[in-house]
């Protein structure tokens, strides 16, 4: 792993991928919300929050339990920190015939099973956690 603005820099995909998981566990978020492909690039900053991820190609994933289709953009990027992640970019999810940004998810403190996506549009939406566990 390399420094990069003042953050930690995890390259290509197995390193990459490592890192996601490890920051999602380490801030008590779903293991399978970020269900990535063919990454180029994982950097955090521990100082602000401020994470970023490059894969190579867009990917698209249908989380069953919840219903939902959600898009992840090959650059994505925002602020992670307990049970949450803000000022998310790079994450559309499917609703009737639109794509809006998921710019918020959190999940309940203390936990209620749930977790919550907010758009800019100011649409929310609550699943179980579970619907986004690793493998689903």
């Amino acid at each position: 792993m390399a420094e990069k603005e003042g953050g930690v820099v995890a390259k290509g995909h197995q390193e990459g991928l490592k890192m996601a998981i490890s920051l999602l566990e380490e801030f008590g978020l779903p293991l399978g919300l970020l269900p990535l492909a063919d990454v180029i690039e994982v950097g955090f900053v521990r100082s602000t929050g401020y994470m970023w991820i490059v894969q190579k190609k867009k990917v698209e994933h249908n989380f069953k339990i919840a219903s939902k289709i959600v898009s992840y953009d090959t650059d994505i990027k925002g602020h992670v920190s307990k049970k949450q992640i803000r000022k998310l970019k790079g994450v559309k999810a499917k609703e009737f015939m639109l794509w809006p940004p998921v710019n918020e998810i959190t999940i309940d403190d203390p936990p209620t099973g749930k977790i919550h996506f907010k758009s800019l549009a100011g649409i929310t939406k609550t699943f179980p956690v579970e619907a986004f566990a690793a493998g689903q």
